[in-house]
């Protein structure tokens, strides 16, 4: 049927402008983001494959938080092509119901809405778990390039390098390593030490894979429990480092916690035991979490219905053209504050609620509205 191709060519090019906006949305903050996380490896330590693994986990993320946006710039396109290019003129003499239109862009952002909620509450949580267990399971494989001259290092919690020359082979000159959390367990009698003080004139890292530090010509002074003072030469001494953490956040975040997992949180009163279940007075947080992954996806709709006002006819009123500004103000401003007012929703159950309820209340009528328009512009034709 014509209709049926009219629909599949309508949706062919809003799915295009809709991946194209998208994408370059994605593209650009993913890559603002890339470069923050180099930090990873120049100020962390972690190898260079664990960078690039977090950084592409992290685009699924962005991308959703994108949909919406992307979705309204994508629908606004979309019409003012097929005005300017005079097709729903045409498609209006021929008898489309413009109605018929309405519905079908609105089908459409039910099918994006579902697509976030799906992204959001599914897809997210389970990827950016894994990109946190990466840096979780991560050993310093760059420990040695983590390690700057002439500056404290402390990379590793509880743990100081200061490093006064290095080459570009990696050899080290005049070394002093401070311990004060017994993280370096390979030394001699640690447990009974409050921290160890080391002095090398020579030092170098071997072994990426289990990386440990050669150290000559040194001297380990350690303190003890009783405060005794240890001084032990050493001629050769082997430091290894596969166990150090560094400080980069290992604690699953709310945003990588499952969802099932967040909403039992927040009713179930007893077992708060849950991964990143705070106790009953601090869950706001993880009920903005749960409105953000299944809230914000409810406004999609509303934008849609906002930005078919576009398809309504004005001849040729001297406002024609500032419309389009208009309506697109419009929603993205509703967009906006959905997403400023999900963090105070997270209040109260009831302010929750109101989340929810608000497109539902607004939907039929903004829907109303657009019927009214509509037969008031065919009314003023006749």
């Amino acid at each position: 049927m014509l209709s049926n191709k009219i629909y599949k060519h309508f949706f062919l090019e809003l799915s295009k402008y809709f991946i194209i906006t998208l994408f370059t949305f994605t593209a650009i903050v993913w890559t603002v983001q890339a470069v923050n996380f180099l930090d990873l490896v120049v100020e962390d330590g972690h190898a260079l494959s664990v960078y690039l693994g977090y950084s592409l986990l992290n685009i699924p993320k962005i991308l959703t938080k994108f949909i919406p946006l992307s979705f309204l710039i994508s629908l606004v396109l979309a019409i003012l092509k097929f005005e300017n290019e005079n097709e729903l003129i045409i498609l209006w003499t021929a008898g489309l119901n413009k109605i018929k239109l309405v519905n079908f862009f609105v089908k459409i952002s039910l099918i994006v809405m579902v697509l976030q909620i799906v992204f959001a509450s599914i897809i997210n949580p389970n990827i950016l778990n894994h990109s946190r267990t990466l840096i979780k399971s991560s050993n310093l494989d760059y420990i040695s390039s983590m390690i700057k001259t002439n500056q404290f290092n402390d990379t590793v919690p509880g743990l100081t390098i200061f490093v006064e020359e290095k080459n570009s082979n990696g050899d080290m000159k005049n070394i002093l390593i401070r311990d004060e959390s017994k993280t370096l367990k390979s030394i001699d009698n640690v447990a009974n030490t409050e921290n160890i003080t080391i002095i090398a004139k020579k030092g170098r890292v071997v072994n990426p894979s289990s990386p440990a530090l050669v150290l000559s010509d040194g001297i380990i002074q350690s303190q003890k429990i009783n405060k005794d003072i240890q001084t032990i030469k050493f001629k050769k001494t082997v430091l290894k480092l596969n166990n150090l953490q560094t400080r980069s956040i290992v604690q699953t975040k709310i945003q990588e916690t499952p969802s099932i997992l967040l909403i039992k949180c927040y009713f179930n009163k007893k077992e708060i035991e849950i991964i990143n279940c705070p106790k009953d007075h601090k869950k706001n947080d993880v009920l903005s979490e749960i409105n953000r992954r299944f809230g914000i996806p409810l406004y999609i709709p509303i934008i849609t219905l906002i930005i078919c006002f576009l398809l309504n006819q004005r001849g040729e009123s001297k406002y024609k053209n500032y419309f389009k500004y208009i309506y697109t103000i419009i929603a993205f401003s509703i967009l906006v504050i959905a997403e400023i007012l999900v963090k105070y929703s997270g209040k109260s159950f009831y302010n929750s609620l109101i989340y929810y309820l608000t497109p539902f209340f607004l939907l039929p009528l903004i829907y109303l509205e657009i019927i009214r328009n509509f037969l008031y512009e065919n009314l003023r034709k006749k």
